[in-house]
C-alpha cells in the first residue's frame, strides 16, 4: 500500500495504482478523454496533467503510478491553465456543432471546456475539413471534425473485439480515425465505440436524433438477451410526445460489473429491445368461431379457471419460460405443481435455430434465466419426459390442454411439426408478451408484462443472482407473470397471496438452501454469486 496526497486529501492506495485512479477513488475528478480503465494506457489527450510537488514538469495522472509521501494537486493554476492550452488545441480544427450533435448533453469536450476552456480562442485561420457523418458499419456513424484522436475506438478493437477494423490515418493535423482498407465495424460488439467515444465522432445510428439525453430516464436492468446476463441501464423516455408514438424505451446501455460484463455489451443485447413497445399483447383475447375477441381480465380468469378444472392433472401440460423470473416462476410452480398436482411440467424448448455464442459474453443459450428454472426444479417429475415428448403426447391426445408462457414453439421448433401437434389440443392457453406465429393458435391468449415492466430476479449461467428493476408501467392491460398467477389462482379458489416481487423472493430463500439468508436489499443492482 502507499500513502499520498491528492488535493490536501491523504488517502491510501494498493501499489501500481495511477493518480488518475488513486484520486477516482478519493472522489476526486480528473478530466480524461484517452484513458478507459477498460482498456490500454495511451497517454495522449494531456488533459490528465496534474502538478507533483518536487517535480518540475506537470505530469500525465492516467500513466503515472503512485509512491510514498507524493503530493499532487490537481486544481492549481499550472494545471488550470494547461488544461485550457489543451483544450484550445482540441478545438483548434472542431466544427462547433453542439446545438445539432446527437452527442450534446453527454459530451466531455462539452462539459470539460466548460470548466476549464481558454474561452478567447487565439485561432484565426481556416478550419480543415474532414470526413462527415459516413456510416462505417451497420450501427455506428463517424463525423471525423468531431475526433479528437483519443484512439479509444480504435484500442477498443484491437484489445477487446480484437476485430482491428479502425486506425488513425495521415498525419499531423490531417490525422483521422477511419477503417482500415476493405473494412467496415461490422463485429459482435460495434456498438461499444459510440459508448466509449468521449465526443460527438462516433454516433449510434439507432440512437441518432431519437431523443436529446437530458430528456432521458434510466433504470438499472439485466440483458435479457442470454445466460450470461450482462448488466444494462434501459434508457426511456415517458413524455407524452414519445409516448403517443408508441416508442418508451429510446436504448439499451452497458451498466458496469466487474464479475460479468464490466464495461462492455454485445451487439445482441444492445439492439434486441424492441419488443418491449412492438407487436405487443395488450389486452386478453379469447377464440371464438375462428376469430379472435377481447375479453376482460375477470372472464378470462373465469374461462381459464374452467378449463384446467375439466381435466384431470395427468391430461395438462405446462411449458415455464426461462425469460420469466425467479418470481414468476416460483408462484406457477406453487400454483400448477403443488396446488394443480400437474407433474408434466417444462422450461427447457429446444430449438432448431442457429444459437451461437463466442469466449466473451455471448452465450449460445438465448435465456436470462435458465439456471433460475432449474434450481426452483421447473422440471417434469416423470422420467424421459421433455417438451418434444409432451407434443408427442399432445399429438396422442394424453395431454388435452397446454399452458405456454413465453415461448414461439413454431419458431422454434417448426411450423409442421408445431402445427400437427396443436391441432391436436382441446385448449392451447398462451401466456406472452408479443404476438407469434404460435400465439395464433391460442384459444386464451393472455398479456404479459416484458422485463422492463416489472421487478424481479434471474440467475446467469454462473450462477450469480441478479436483479431486474421496473422502469415503467406494463403495456396496455398486461400483468407480470406472477400476478397472472395469481389471478388464476384466486378464481380457482386457492389461497396463494403475494403483494410484491420481494415477498415472494422471501419465500425463494426460506425453500432453497441455495437462497438461504438472501434478500432484495443483500442482492443490490450488483448481484450475489449464490455459490
Amino acid at each position: 500500500m502507499h500513502t499520498l496526497t491528492i488535493d490536501g486529501k491523504e488517502i491510501r492506495v494498493k501499489e501500481n495504482t495511477t493518480i488518475l485512479e488513486a484520486a477516482k477513488q478519493a472522489g476526486i475528478e480528473i478530466p480524461h478523454y484517452c484513458y478507459h480503465p477498460g482498456l490500454s494506457i495511451a497517454g495522449n489527450c494531456r488533459i490528465c496533467l496534474v502538478e507533483i510537488e518536487g517535480v518540475p514538469k506537470l505530469q500525465i495522472s492516467c500513466y503515472t503510478l503512485v509512491s510514498d509521501g507524493i503530493k499532487v494537486h490537481t486544481q492549481s493554476e499550472r494545471v488550470r491553465k494547461a488544461r485550457q492550452a489543451v483544450l484550445e488545441f482540441l478545438l483548434i480544427n472542431h466544427p462547433l456543432d453542439c446545438p445539432v450533435c446527437d452527442q450534446a448533453g453527454e459530451c466531455y469536450l462539452q462539459i470539460y471546456y466548460m470548466k476549464y476552456g481558454q474561452y478567447n480562442s487565439a485561432f484565426l485561420e481556416d478550419k480543415v475539413k474532414k470526413h462527415k457523418a459516413i456510416p462505417i458499419g451497420p450501427t455506428i456513424m463517424l463525423d471525423s471534425e468531431r475526433c479528437i484522436l483519443c484512439g479509444r475506438c480504435v484500442r477498443f478493437c484491437d484489445e477487446i473485439s480484437k476485430t482491428s477494423e479502425l486506425g488513425i490515418f495521415n498525419r499531423g493535423d490531417r490525422s483521422e480515425i477511419f477503417l482500415s482498407p476493405g473494412q467496415e465495424l461490422n463485429n459482435r460488439y460495434s456498438g461499444n465505440v459510440a459508448d466509449i467515444c468521449p465526443v460527438g465522432a462516433l454516433t449510434d445510428r439507432d440512437f441518432r436524433f431519437k431523443c436529446r439525453v437530458w430528456y432521458l430516464k434510466e433504470t438499472p436492468s439485466i440483458c435479457p438477451g442470454c445466460s450470461m446476463g450482462c448488466n444494462i441501464s434501459i434508457h426511456y423516455n415517458l413524455d407524452r410526445a414519445y409516448k403517443a408514438s408508441g416508442k418508451r424505451v429510446m436504448r439499451l446501455k452497458p451498466r458496469f460489473n466487474e464479475e460479468v460484463n464490466k464495461w462492455w455489451l454485445c451487439d445482441e443485447g444492445r439492439y434486441g429491445y424492441k419488443f418491449i413497445d412492438e407487436n405487443r399483447i395488450e389486452r386478453p383475447y379469447i377464440q371464438k368461431q375462428g376469430a379472435r375477441e377481447p375479453i376482460s381480465w375477470d372472464d378470462i380468469m373465469m374461462e381459464a379457471a374452467k378449463i384446467l378444472k375439466s381435466y384431470s392433472p395427468e391430461s395438462i401440460g405446462v411449458i415455464a419460460s426461462p425469460q420469466c423470473t425467479n418470481e414468476d416462476n416460483f408462484v406457477l410452480k406453487r400454483l400448477f405443481s403443488e396446488y394443480l398436482g400437474i407433474s408434466k411440467i417444462d422450461y427447457r424448448v429446444p430449438s432448431k435455430l442457429a444459437q451461437s455464442g463466442d469466449d466473451f459474453l455471448i452465450r449460445a443459450d438465448k435465456n436470462p434465466n435458465s439456471t433460475g428454472c432449474k434450481e426452483l426444479g421447473l422440471l417434469p417429475s416423470i422420467a424421459g419426459l421433455n417438451v418434444e415428448n409432451m407434443l408427442k403426447e399432445v399429438e396422442e391426445k394424453k395431454i388435452r390442454v397446454l399452458y405456454l408462457i413465453n415461448h414461439d414453439l413454431v419458431k422454434h421448433m417448426g411450423k409442421e411439426a408445431v402445427n400437427r401437434a396443436l391441432d391436436s389440443l382441446d385448449f392451447l392457453i398462451v401466456q406472452g408478451s408479443n404476438v407469434n406465429e404460435t400465439t395464433e393458435f391460442a384459444d386464451l391468449l393472455l398479456p404479459a408484462a416484458t422485463y422492463a415492466e416489472k421487478n424481479g430476479t434471474f440467475i446467469n449461467e454462473s450462477k450469480r443472482v441478479q436483479k431486474i428493476n421496473r422502469a415503467f408501467e406494463p403495456l396496455g392491460e398486461s400483468l407480470p407473470d406472477w400476478k397472472i398467477f395469481l389471478k388464476l389462482a384466486e378464481e380457482m379458489g386457492i389461497a396463494l397471496e403475494y403483494r410484491n416481487e420481494e415477498e415472494i423472493f422471501a419465500d425463494i430463500a426460506k425453500e432453497f438452501e441455495l437462497f438461504e439468508g438472501l434478500s432484495y436489499s443483500f442482492v443490490g443492482d450488483e448481484g450475489v454469486n449464490l455459490i
